[in-house]
Order: C-alpha cells, then sequence, then structure tokens
C-alpha cells in the first residue's frame, strides 16, 4: 500500500557509521544505516538534531550507489 501524504514519515536509525561534522547549535552531519518506513536499512548522509528528533535535508543511499560513491572518491585522490 503506497503511504498517503499525511502518514508521518517513520525512520529507525539503525547504526551510526560516523559524524561528518558539527554545527555551533548542536546538530551533527552524521552518515547512518536508516530504516524507512519499515523498509530495509539504507546508507543516509544527513543532518541530525541531539536527540535525533528532527533531522534536516539529505541523501540516501542503496549499496550499490554507496560503491559507486567510494569508488569516484578514491578514484578523484580524495
Amino acid at each position: 500500500m503506497a503511504r498517503k501524504n499525511t502518514d508521518p514519515i517513520q525512520f529507525k536509525v539503525e547504526e551510526t557509521i560516523g559524524v561528518l561534522s558539527t554545527s555551533a547549535n548542536g546538530w551533527q552531519k552524521e552518515l547512518n544505516l536508516v530504516s524507512w518506513n519499515d523498509a530495509p536499512p539504507k546508507f543516509d548522509i544527513r543532518s541530525w538534531s541531539p536527540d535525533h528528533t528532527k533531522m534536516g535535508k539529505g541523501i540516501t543511499l542503496t549499496n550499490e550507489e554507496m560503491a559507486a560513491l567510494k569508488e569516484t572518491i578514491e578514484q578523484a585522490g580524495l
């Protein structure tokens, strides 16, 4: 069944892989494995409030997309 626009988005941070940065107000940009709406977890990069109840805009990547990103970063020499 498709999610209605009025249904709240459900999420669970399954694993915090790393903190990329922390802002002055305490929000952290993190790389996590997140399950969205009870789906299998995906890699997720976004800013989170200190208690993980609020989030900023971010990007979610499948395993294949994360592997491609890793390869791109390595090829760029970063």
